[in-house]
């Protein structure tokens, strides 16, 4: 799997255009480094340190609704790796 070709695609390519602030395009692509890369193919990698948020082990179409179900209403900062005093802002 290209990884840095996957990043490079979705963060320069298809986003880098609309973030115009070089600080912003580095918090983009640090994001999507989180998200792109070869651990997030084992099921024991979260993307958050509570491990609520991870990718779904391999298995039919119900286990993943399941998963889903158990997912928070709204999602936490911690998720997109940022501080909790983000929702402060948003």
């Amino acid at each position: 799997m290209p990884w840095e070709a996957l990043v490079y695609v979705t963060g320069i390519i298809n986003y880098g255009g609309r973030v115009t602030d070089d600080m912003d395009r580095r918090c983009l692509i640090t994001t999507l480094e989180k998200y792109f890369n070869p651990e997030n193919l084992t099921d024991d990698y979260f993307y958050s340190d509570s491990e609520i948020y991870r990718a779904p082990p391999f298995g039919p179409a119900e286990s993943y609704r399941e998963y889903i179900n158990t997912l928070p209403e709204e999602d936490a900062p911690e998720v997109f790796g940022l501080h909790d005093n983000a929702n402060i802002a948003y």
